[in-house]
């Protein structure tokens, strides 16, 4: 078994490992995504005086005026599209670990079942369902039929059953927690990085105003709007980012729960009948 173990960590290790350089693949790729739509989309002449991108954007154009806030709305769109994009891979990566049916429903079919010692039924159930859960409480039902036939004492069955539990959850654990990192950073990033171009916009807006001589109200509310899209943009990345990352880890804390519960009933259930 020990071998067995070995042999997976170093799997999951070796996937990490690709997994995080796929990651950052797919963060660069986002981030040029948000340069071309910023170049192309927002910059495009249509959505500017006299179709000149340097010149001033048409009045109530909000992609010209985004357009203005510089290259660190280029830099929050690819934010704002790399958090869509992991939100998205969490979503059907956690919807696959959750299984084909009612997760809840299962955990009470398998209690029910091993209680009433129909182990290779409960197995069969594990097959049926799938998911993480599945996986784990399989292995324990094939390790409660093995420590079964070979007679172990009640206690030693149990910490080797239990064992085989935590073993199966840190296996799948990394599954559900894969590129939660990234959701999380963003949550921060988004924000900063809004303020950090507003903070630029203004500079550039107060350091026209000082040079223009004398002073354009019109021109300085312009420059202001244009800097705290910066802001708009940051935040709805940082809102975004911390409604996906508190969705995910409440599944992902749901579903370690089922694992426990399902985990429990089994090792007591041993205990019953083996008194």
């Amino acid at each position: 078994m020990t071998n067995v173990s070995n042999e997976s960590v170093e799997k999951n290790t070796s996937s990490s490992g690709l997994s995080n350089i796929m990651a950052g693949i797919t963060v660069a790729i986002c981030l040029i995504f948000g340069y071309i739509i910023w170049n192309f989309v927002l910059g495009s002449a249509s959505n500017f005086q006299n179709g000149d991108p340097n010149g001033e954007p048409l009045p109530g154009n909000l992609w010209g005026m985004m357009y203005k806030g510089g290259y660190v709305i280029a830099v929050l769109i690819g934010l704002l599209t790399t958090t869509i994009v992991f939100g998205i891979e969490r979503f059907i990566v956690i919807s696959k670990a959750s299984g084909t049916g009612n997760i809840k429903e299962f955990v009470a079919k398998v209690q029910s079942l091993v209680n009433a010692n129909q182990i290779d039924e409960a197995i069969a159930a594990c097959d049926t369902q799938k998911g993480s859960v599945a996986n784990v409480v399989k292995a324990a039902l094939i390790k409660f039929q093995e420590v079964k036939r070979e007679g172990f004492d009640t206690d030693k069955a149990t910490e080797v059953i239990q064992n085989e539990i935590e073993e199966a959850t840190v296996l799948e654990m990394p599954m559900l927690e894969k590129n939660m990192i990234i959701l999380a950073t963003l949550v921060s990033i988004g924000t900063l990085v809004g303020l950090l171009g507003t903070v630029t916009g203004m500079i550039k807006a107060f350091s026209a105003l000082s040079t223009s001589g004398s002073p354009d109200s019109s021109a300085l509310a312009t420059g202001i709007s244009e800097a705290l899209m910066n802001t708009a943009t940051g935040i709805g990345t940082s809102t975004l980012a911390i409604v996906f990352y508190n969705l995910f880890t409440t599944k992902i804390d749901k579903l370690t729960h089922f694992i426990d519960e399902a985990g429990f009933a089994i090792t007591q259930s041993y205990r019953r009948n083996n008194r």
